[in-house]
């Protein structure tokens, strides 16, 4: 485990693709067995992934951000990505937050947040999310920092291929109408 005061929360680069792609791929590996397919999971998730990191890192358009956790020696131990302006009710997109297995329930993801929610704040918006229904930890997580749940719906598969899916999973929308309270809570 690596002591909190030895991470450095910065936005991500080009540079960033290939270790955000690795630990994105282990997080859906570790908790998305059920929703998406076990040959998806199995298969080499790695490099979808890593096509869609490189393509995200590339772009610094304003539109969105990445920030990653790093240790000195680990390397990246968690990322959070939000597209700004993604919804015009609910206001920006944290798309993705994951965190090394290793350095969970250690402060890590609430910094990761806690950038997100300032990032939001800035551009005075609300900010949401979508958690699979199915991950409890997660959901957890967001309403100790007090995320509401606002909506349940079907998840469409990632990258638009059916076939990664196993039957019809679902999420649930969380969402912040005043960031500010994912700053400090839980």
């Amino acid at each position: 485990m690596t002591p909190l005061g030895d991470l450095e929360f910065r936005l991500a680069g080009p540079a960033d693709a290939e270790a955000v792609a690795a630990l994105h791929a282990d997080s859906w590996r570790r908790h998305y067995r059920g929703a998406f397919s076990d040959a998806f999971l199995d298969g080499d998730v790695v490099a979808d992934r890593l096509v869609v990191w490189t393509e995200r890192l590339a772009s610094s358009d304003g539109r969105s951000e990445t920030v990653v956790g790093c240790d000195r020696r680990a390397g990246i131990v968690g990322f959070v990505h939000t597209m700004f302006e993604a919804d015009p009710r609910w206001g920006a997109l944290l798309d993705n937050l994951h965190v090394v297995a290793s350095e969970k329930r250690r402060g890590v993801g609430s910094r990761l947040l806690a950038a997100s929610a300032r990032a939001a704040l800035e551009r005075r918006t609300g900010l949401y999310l979508w958690v699979l229904e199915q991950n409890a930890d997660a959901r957890a997580f967001y309403e100790a920092r007090g995320g509401r749940c606002v909506e349940r719906a079907l998840v469409p598969p990632p990258g638009g291929i059916a076939s990664r899916l196993n039957g019809t999973p679902f999420a649930l929308r969380y969402a912040w109408a005043d960031p500010a309270a994912a700053l400090s809570a839980g």
